[in-house]
């Protein structure tokens, strides 16, 4: 293989390459995408930059159209009129913001410019991400240490790199919208979320039968709608720079439909991030099944590998992890001890606990529980747990056994008249249990008193309970005992008091997440079952948890305690825990004292002690912890027997710290503080914009009203959108755009600190004065009495009214391509500044059959002009700089000096020397290159070794074949992975234009 890769280094390959220019059909475009195809020559996706294309994208193939590149020897020279070679400055930049980053440059690039507190521990992923062959990573924080904004820099850093232009993002229905907010507010990365209601949307908005992937380069949409047949297809057709999948451990059970569509998108996607709190179920196959997904060549047999064979595949720490706990600080306060409240039963509820322990649970000396049939050894449990949420789940649970027992006695022929008998002796029971009655509701009403819920309070509480009966339950006393009014008929998303459970819709679901972290929501009492405990973020108006029942698993506790025990908690969480309380001396004996207390106190002295109480067990699946408690409690074991006070399984200590810092891999080259720093014109992205808006308008302000609001907020830039740039944000939220009115004034900003306080404002509309006053009349002089109407409900959407502008927003892609289209077709500027002679400015790169650049020069080349033997190459910003390019207060254009002409001669010759320049710059670079591309092949030769020679050792014949058909499938596509990341071809050269001296000396 490895000859194969260097002829593929050095075969006569056709030069189309990234930001080529190219005329096709009589109009000029920049190649943003190359690739190979069987038969139709190379494919080339392009974007235009003429006008009548301009803004455009499509798809050109070199041997079905005519495509003709624009050769830079033929480049024009002409002259740059604009106030102190605005135009020449802004073109310069452009191609440099515009130019992905090589693919040798692992160095963070976008650190520092999102909207987030910029912590190291947080950037460790992405560092991992790019450090390998591919960004294949597995991102296994425990809860709450922010995975979202660790996905969300992966993917900033990708987009920087031309590599993420598509983008799939896949997660839980319930936080579609939560994952589509951060991603847009923090990092300005727009997804159209693909849920049931946008799905309508779309299917209006495209053509019957278009494949809504090919529509949408980036799209967020859940794992369920994903799991039908129509999407799995859909993705079978679809290449992809990038996938995310969330709670990536529910894709372990091989043959499962989370599996199979896992290894669909794998093969499809250049970078693959994997995220889950829970990352593995203590099993050493199901772990490696995740690393496989990642990697199939990383562990040739899942059940035995090494800490090695994973590193760089995955990153795990804990609250506790030293990288994590230097840096959390105020952003994350301690949680405060359990409070445990203690309900004594009333008379009906003890007969009920007489009747379940006696004849159930416990039941006289030779004498066992009435039950028989499937489940019959955990199901007087079953009953118990039942009670201990509440009577009416009791209820709906002995009524579904009488359905279960039915369909058993008619399709079995049995009889099982004892433990009907005894069913209907306790449904009896419970029936005499009324609201009246309830121990637990009276004191979870006590409690939300103290807490401060109720109608005159902006306090509120997620209460969690694991049966959907109790949280009905609960819904419909509740509002009434609290003093809230609940309006008529009040759907799902109405009321102080709702549900978040799998019944509801998705858009249902996503609504009332949205609104629990709205101060302005009405929302107070959020009831909701173990749906919630994972990836919900409850944190930002609420620090107050109740467990009106306890789950007998420590992983579920720990998930549910971190929807409000995470990162951005800026109060002591509380978490409250009712306990029912049995009349006598024996309480002790029963299940909430015996087990739900004591689990509470265990996850508690973990997590405060360890960070992660998911191996303490060494289960690492919560219905196997359930299982083992349960089983030990009605053996009458004693439950600390099954509680270690420390984490005991190897496994996940083996997987959190193999190498002592907690990342699995070995460290950064350079050191994890060192960073890329951008080549930049402009000291600004804010001057940058300017500048553009300058250039493209005239006068902007009498243009598109571009202008700052010096009275209230000078931070606050707003300006009317043109069409080709409301195009670019029509993917995100139509009640967005609507409700701020984002496609006919946009609000924004470089400030973070405002952008920050404008989203502290969406969520929680307690502004100072100051912001009052500019949300009230927009910053544009409307009337403040009629705009109050239209702020007040964009403000209760959760999304801010001003967008922070950072560099990869959509309004700055916009202006970079505008920048590059104001110079006519395969032309560059001539400007007079402090140079001693004529400079060529050029752009050199070498692209892989990606079309991604390897080998990336700016350069500004001398000694053309002037009989020198050869000509002088240096860098070209700090050239830029030394001759006052940088510095505009020294740079003047008086367009009256500069002939173009004149130095029309040196373009081919700078061109000629500039090719070979970027041979020897590729020469030296060589090694380096191909390196990771050795490594991997030695890697990915062992692996087919390992696999073909066991799958040899295979008795039946059959499975040998295929075993060995399959190996060779993953072989042939991961040989071709490698030999698309090979540099190939000639070097692409730019001119960007020529330096010339300014006559006599004086001001050009």
């Amino acid at each position: 293989m490895r000859g194969e890769l260097v002829a593929v280094a050095a075969g006569a390959i056709d030069s189309w390459s990234v930001g080529m220019r190219v005329q096709a059909r009589d109009e000029e475009w920049v190649v943003s995408e190359v690739e190979v195809t069987e038969r139709d020559g190379k494919r080339l996706t392009v974007t235009g930059i003429s006008p009548l294309v301009r803004e455009q994208r499509a798809v050109f193939f070199t041997k079905l159209d005519d495509v003709v590149p624009l050769r830079p020897e033929d480049t024009t020279l002409v002259t740059d009129d604009s106030p102190q070679f605005r135009r020449s400055r802004l073109y310069w930049e452009a191609v440099l913001r515009a130019t992905p980053l090589p693919e040798s440059e692992r160095r963070l690039a976008t650190v520092g410019t999102h909207l987030l507190d910029d912590l190291v521990y947080q950037r460790e992923p992405a560092r991992l991400a790019l450090a390998g062959l591919r960004p294949r990573l597995l991102v296994a924080d425990a809860v709450g240490l922010g995975k979202t904004l660790e996905i969300g820099l992966i993917l900033a850093e990708l987009i920087r790199r031309g590599r993420g232009e598509r983008i799939l993002v896949v997660t839980p229905r319930h936080i579609l919208e939560q994952f589509q907010h951060e991603l847009w507010c923090r990092f300005a990365i727009p997804l159209v979320r693909l849920d049931s209601l946008g799905i309508q949307r779309v299917r209006q908005k495209i053509p019957a039968g278009r494949n809504p992937f090919t529509y949408y380069k980036r799209a967020i949409i859940s794992i369920d709608t994903l799991k039908s047949s129509q999407y799995r297809y859909a993705l079978g057709n679809i290449e992809w720079d990038a996938v995310v999948i969330d709670e990536s451990h529910k894709l372990v059970n091989v043959g499962a439909k989370n599996n199979e569509l896992a290894r669909i998108l794998a093969p499809r996607t250049h970078a693959l991030i994997l995220a889950s709190a829970t990352p593995h179920n203590g099993k050493k196959e199901s772990f490696g099944e995740l690393i496989s997904l990642l990697d199939p060549t990383a562990i040739p047999d899942t059940a035995d590998y090494d800490a090695e064979q994973m590193a760089g595949l995955y990153v795990r720490r804990h609250k506790t992890s030293p990288d994590v706990d230097s840096e959390i600080g105020d952003h994350w306060k301690a949680r405060e001890k359990p409070r445990f409240v203690y309900a004594a039963a009333t008379g009906p509820e003890e007969a009920v606990f007489q009747e379940l322990y006696q004849t159930w649970i416990s039941p006289p000396d030779g004498e066992s529980a009435p039950v028989t049939g499937k489940g019959a050894k955990l199901f007087p449990f079953t009953l118990l747990k039942a009670f201990l949420s509440s009577h009416a789940a009791l209820a709906e649970t002995i009524a579904n056994r009488f359905e279960t027992i039915a369909e058993d006695e008619k399709k079995h022929h049995t009889d099982r008249r004892a433990e009907k008998l005894a069913l209907g002796t306790l449904r009896d029971l419970v029936a005499e249990v009324g609201m009246q009655h309830s121990a637990k509701l009276e004191a979870l009403v006590g409690e939300l008193k103290e807490i401060g819920i109720g109608s005159k309070s902006q306090n509120r509480v997620v209460i969690f309970s694991e049966r959907r009966a109790t949280l009905d339950f609960l819904r419909a006393q509740l509002p009434e005992a609290l003093g809230f009014t609940m309006p008529a008929g009040a759907k799902s998303t109405q009321g102080p008091v709702r549900m978040l459970h799998g019944g509801l819709s998705d858009v249902e679901q996503q609504q009332n997440v949205k609104d629990f972290g709205l101060a302005s929501s009405e929302l107070r009492v959020l009831l909701t079952g173990d749906i919630a405990a994972e990836g919900v973020n409850l944190h930002r108006e609420c620090h107050h948890l109740v467990h009106y029942d306890v789950p007998w698993s420590l992983i579920t506790l720990e998930q549910r305690n971190g929807r409000i025990d995470r990162y951005g908690q800026l109060k002591n969480p509380q978490m409250r825990v009712l306990l029912h309380v049995r009349p006598g001396d024996d309480k002790r004996q029963d299940a909430d004292f015996k087990v739900s207390r004591r689990l509470v106190e265990r996850e508690d002295e973990v997590h405060r002690t360890f960070g992660d109480a998911a191996a303490v067990m060494g289960l690492h699946d919560e219905f196997a912890e359930e299982r083992q408690i349960g089983e030990a409690f009605l053996e009458g074991r004693d439950v600390e027997e099954e509680l270690p006070a420390a984490p005991i399984d190897d496994f996940e200590a083996w997987i959190a710290e193999p190498d002592g810092d907690g990342v699995g891999a070995t460290e950064p080259v350079g050191g994890k503080q060192e960073r890329y720093r951008e080549l930049r014109l402009f000291p600004s992205t804010k001057a940058f914009t300017e500048a553009a808006f300058e250039e493209v308008y005239g006068d902007p302000r009498q243009s598109v009203g571009f202008h700052y609001d010096e009275e209230h907020e000078p931070e606050l830039l707003t300006f009317q959108p043109a069409p080709d740039l409301q195009r670019r944000l029509r993917v995100l939220p139509e009640e967005y755009l609507r409700d701020h009115e984002v496609l006919t004034t946009l609000r924004g900003t470089f400030s973070s600190e405002l952008a920050q306080r404008r989203l502290d404002y969406a969520r929680q509309r307690a502004a100072s004065k100051k912001l009052d006053e500019v949300a009230q009349d927009g910053g544009n002089g409307r009337s403040r009495g009629r705009h109050a109407t239209k702020q007040q409900r964009a403000d209760s959407s959760g999304w801010p009214d001003v967008t922070f502008l950072a560099d990869r927003h959509p309004v700055i892609e916009w202006l970079v391509d505008k920048a590059l289209a104001r110079l006519a077709r395969n032309s560059a500027p001539v400007i007079a500044c402090a140079v001693a002679e004529p400079t060529v400015l050029i752009q050199g790169m070498y692209s892989n059959a990606q079309g991604r650049p390897t080998v990336l020069a700016y350069l500004a080349m001398s000694g053309l002009d002037g009989g020198a033997s050869r000509p002088r190459f240096e860098d070209l910003l700090p050239v830029l700089g030394r001759v006052g390019v940088l510095e505009t207060k020294t740079l003047y254009n008086t367009n009256s000096d500069v002939d173009p002409a004149a130095f029309q001669h040196l373009i081919e010759p700078a061109v000629t020397a500039a090719r070979a320049e970027m041979r020897r710059l590729k020469d030296r670079q060589e090694d380096e290159l191909m390196a990771p591309l050795h490594a991997y092949e030695q890697r990915l030769n062992a692996w087919r070794k390992t696999r073909e020679s066991k799958a040899e050792q295979l008795v039946l014949p059959g499975m040998a074949t295929r075993e060995k058909r399959k190996v060779e499938k993953i072989a042939t596509d991961l040989n071709e992975v490698m030999r698309s990341l090979v540099t190939v071809g000639e070097p692409m050269v730019r001119v960007l234009g020529v330096l010339v001296p300014q006559r006599n000396g004086e001001r050009a």
